[in-house]
Parts: structure tokens; sequence; C-alpha cells
């Protein structure tokens, strides 16, 4: 017996379907609930605009991100914002096909462009704003603080982004994604400490240690003596 597929569900399929077939800008919603087999007030209770059946929930990721900030002490800054960024990258990479469907989606509509730089400004808010709390600088915490929270946040996008791209562009596996971005982490928080500070930021992952070793090999054959194999 097949599984049921959600009115949700079917109408995502059904408009990444036609967008692939007819662009975006062409298909309309009634053409998405009509693929779907269901009416166009059913459309709308499910979503208020195309442009939501492309994007994913970014409200309960940010929600996620936020609650796993928060568990963070002093001790563990470091843990908490490589983890809530991994949590982004691991629910694109759950979504697999879909995910890089909707990166060749909006590369190729201005309107999805600006909506997911919207989407990617929420995160890196975020981040700012945990970090604040943890780089005040004694007699000058608004300047130096607000400064190193600012572009420790830009750093922490800009990481998590490259490795996704790869990602959806089919550079790399999966696999070869976790690790990399393993390695991005580091080298962002390497480059904010102090000369001759050294950290290792633990990762969980479900991917099999089997196969993700080969690929952190790969991904750190050439970096310096600080990452050291495990």
């Amino acid at each position: 017996m097949s599984p049921v597929t959600s009115t949700r569900d079917r109408l995502i399929d059904a408009a990444f379907a036609l967008f692939e077939e007819r662009g975006f800008d062409e298909t309309t919603v009634d053409d998405v609930a009509a693929r779907a087999e269901v009416g166009r007030t059913t459309f709308f209770r499910a979503f208020r605009s195309k442009e939501d059946v492309i994007f994913p929930d970014h409200d309960a990721m940010l929600g996620a991100v936020s609650a796993r900030l928060a568990t963070a002490t002093s001790a563990t800054v470091e843990v908490a914002v490589t983890e809530a960024a991994h949590l982004v990258l691991a629910h694109y990479v759950a979504e697999g096909a879909r995910a890089q469907q909707r990166y060749r989606l909006a590369r190729n509509v201005p309107a999805l462009r600006s909506r997911e730089t919207a989407g990617l400004l929420q995160y890196q808010r975020l981040f700012r704003t945990f970090l604040d709390q943890w780089t005040g600088d004694g007699d000058r915490p608004d300047l130096i603080g607000d400064l190193r929270a600012e572009l420790l946040a830009n750093a922490v996008v800009t990481a998590h982004n490259h490795v996704l791209r790869r990602w959806l562009r089919g550079t790399i596996t999966a696999e070869q994604a976790e690790a990399e971005f393993a390695v991005a982490m580091e080298e962002v928080f390497r480059a904010s400490r102090p000369s001759g500070d050294t950290a290792v930021v633990v990762l969980r992952s479900d991917v099999p240690v089997e196969r993700l070793l080969p690929a952190l090999r790969e991904v750190v054959a050439d970096a310096t003596p600080s990452y050291d194999e495990a």
C-alpha cells in the first residue's frame, strides 16, 4: 500500500513539478491547486502564496536554533553556535533533491532570491543577538563587543552557506558537507580567538563514522597542525 500523502505535501509536490515544467512566474496558484486535485481555498489554507510553497518553515528552524543557543554557557559558546548552525545544514541535506530544486529556482527568480536573502538575515540577527552576550570587552562593551558579535555572526552564516551551497550545487556529497562544515566552523572560531589559543569543536552527526572519516581526511589534508585527527 502506498503511504498516505497529506494535502500540504501534495501541493508542494505539484508546485515544484510545475515550477520545473513551466517556470515559477508562469505557474499560478490555480495551476498548483489543479495539479494537486484540490480547490483554490484549500491551497490558501495551507499557504499564503506560491512563494510560501518554495521555502522551508524558517520560523520552526529559527525556533530550533534559538533553543539550542539558549542552552549555552560561557564555556560552551562555540559548541552551541556550531551545533545550532548545523541544525539548518542538516535540515536542508535531509530534504535532498527538494532543497537542490529550490536552490535552482531561487537562482533564476529575483523575488525568490530576495526572500532567500531576507531569511539569511534572520539567522544572522539571531546569532548576532546571542553572541553579543559573550563578546563584551571591559570599558568599551558597546563598541568592541557589538563589533565582535557582528563580525562573528557574519562569519558563522557565511561559513554555513559556503558549505551548504557546495552541496546544493552537487559539488560535494552529504558526507563531505558534514566534514567540510566541521572544518569551516573551526576556522571561523580559530580566526576569532587570541593567537595561540586552540579549541576542538565536537559535532554530533548521524552519519556513520566509517563513512565520515574519509571525507574528513580529504577536507583537512592541507590544514594546519591544529586540525588533528581524533
